[in-house]
């Protein structure tokens, strides 16, 4: 069995190794700027990216889904830091979360992701994509804005990013256009169906070219331009480790020595809330990866939900941050060509040697080539055919796909992806009100076809129906197809069968019920499709 898993990931060794290098790239900076807006020590999301990458890849239950620090909790880190009062405090709570996510596995609790209609799911990452482009832009023109607001769909509105969008065209810089325009054109370039077939350009991802040509570039504007090269603030920062005894002091434990932690109620608060954030985005994450994977398979969402807690126990344990599955990284990993797990654990590889040795090298990326390479995942995510696909597809579809869109970008992940299930609901209850129960007229007979499950909600629609038959008519009503009937919708019919032969209608039933209790009814025929 071992041997069969270890051919599996050998196979897409090739594709695996250049979309972990990739994935690595978007997260690094990512790791230290979600850090900085949780009021943790930057070392932190570096320490949960490890973690993610190194560990619960290979706990996860999907191939494809890649862990680390969330935009999502950055608010919520923030306050808990501030109540509890430091932050091993914090790290207190991120373990009793970790250990409510590894029961809540035990408990089935992952089977909630599947409740999510597929239109609302595609919406979401849609609009991902959207904020992905609306934050990435103005990094790609020089305009030195947050990091953590870069993935972030979990707090920040779209009010605060279209504002920060249209104070980056003030704030234009010409060396970060130039790299980020040619990254972008030679991403495009790299997905064209030409470099696909060249067997060398193939063995080279179009990111990794991106961020060379961004190196390159600002190393030689900076020598013989400098107006063109961009400033150190638009350039990753990574901490550099003289020793490798500066990598182990980085690391930090939760303090147990004040028993405060765990008799302040603060503390539970804040792990619940972690714990339910997380699993939710985790769940939400997971499904939205499921649609992107180009081998269609179904990640077991309790198995990740138990990945997920003991990630969590573990940043608590050493200093890191709370963790999700994030499907901006997932997105981007998939996007480079990762097919299996082996992408995840080679980010963290890469961001482990990263903080170890080659820090110092790594500073020399421009964050507009990263923002390149994010602006063409969102361009893919968010796609202008898959609009149309939707709209093609009827507003019962193409309605819940678009307000979800709408809703996550003003508004945030949760409440949008709420508000979408809600139109989704409607739709589907709409549906099947309408399909639940069907009347055919041909000439002065009808027939009233009970259709799958009848229930309360189609009694307005019975009444509105029963009130169309005129009198002097024949009518059939059909349960035959019917597996459940509502009580109300029984009462409903036999109000009818009771009034029926003041205008002269006759009625015929089809396997409505036993016999015995249309027998009341004479001098009705009745038909039993039973026998």
């Amino acid at each position: 069995m071992i041997h069969k898993h270890a051919q599996y990931y050998f196979r897409h060794l090739k594709d695996d190794l250049p979309a972990g290098i990739v994935v690595f790239l978007v997260a690094l900076p990512l790791c230290l700027g979600i850090a900085l807006a949780s009021g943790a020590p930057l070392f932190a999301g570096l320490i949960t990216g490890l973690v993610g990458g190194l560990i619960v890849s290979w706990l996860s239950g999907s191939q494809l889904a890649i862990s680390g620090p969330a935009a999502g909790l950055t608010v919520i880190v923030f306050n808990a830091i501030e109540t509890l009062g430091s932050f091993q405090g914090l790290l207190v709570a991120c373990l009793l979360a970790g250990i409510l996510q590894l029961a809540l596995g035990y408990l089935r609790a992952g089977i909630i992701g599947a409740f999510f209609p597929s239109a609302v799911i595609e919406g979401m990452l849609a609009a991902i994509g959207l904020i992905l482009i609306i934050k990435q832009l103005p990094h790609a023109t020089g305009y030195h804005g947050s990091y953590e607001g870069d993935e972030s769909y979990m707090k920040e509105t779209a009010h605060s990013s279209f504002v920060e969008f249209f104070d980056a065209l003030s704030g234009v810089t010409p060396g970060a256009v130039v790299i980020s325009a040619v990254a972008l054109l030679l991403l495009i370039l790299w997905g064209t169906p030409w470099f696909k077939k060249q067997k060398l350009l193939k063995l080279i991802p179009g990111p990794l070219v991106a961020v060379l040509w961004g190196v390159g570039y600002n190393f030689a504007a900076s020598q013989f331009a400098p107006d063109w090269a961009v400033s150190s603030e638009h350039l990753v920062k990574l901490p550099i480790s003289e020793k490798a005894t500066d990598f182990f002091n980085n690391f930090m434990f939760p303090d147990f020595s004040y028993l405060d932690y765990l008799t302040n109620p603060q503390v539970y608060v804040v792990a619940i809330t972690i714990a339910i954030i997380a699993s939710l985005e985790t769940l939400l994450s997971l499904e939205a990866t499921d649609k992107l994977d180009p081998l269609k398979r179904i990640a077991p969402t309790n198995r990740e939900l138990k990945a997920q807690g003991v990630g969590n126990i573990i940043c608590g344990l050493i200093g890191g941050l709370p963790m999700t599955a994030v499907i901006v990284r997932s997105a981007a990993s998939i996007n480079a060509g990762g097919r299996t797990r082996v992408s995840c654990f080679t980010h963290g590889l890469f961001l482990l040697l990263s903080v170890l040795f080659f820090a110092y090298y790594l500073n020399y990326i421009p964050l507009p080539c990263l923002a390149a390479i994010l602006l063409h995942t969102g361009y893919k995510l968010a796609n202008p055919k898959l609009f149309s696909h939707f709209y093609y597809k009827g507003m019962s579809q193409f309605m819940p796909f678009a307000i979800t869109v709408l809703a996550i970008l003003f508004t945030d992940l949760l409440k949008g992806m709420a508000i979408g299930l809600g139109f989704g609901l409607f739709f589907v209850i709409k549906a099947n009100y309408s399909a639940a129960i069907t009347l055919v007229q041909d000439g002065m007979h009808y027939v009233l076809l009970l259709n799958k499950d009848v229930s309360f909600l189609n009694k307005a629609l019975l009444r509105k129906f029963i009130l169309r038959i005129e009198a002097d008519s024949t009518v059939t009503i059909d349960a035959s197809k019917a597996k459940f009937i509502d009580h109300d919708i029984l009462e409903t019919i036999e109000d009818f069968l009771s009034t029926a032969p003041d205008d002269n209608i006759g009625v015929e039933i089809i396997d409505l019920y036993g016999k015995e209790k249309i027998q009341k009814h004479e001098p009705l025929v009745v038909l039993n499709a039973r026998g």
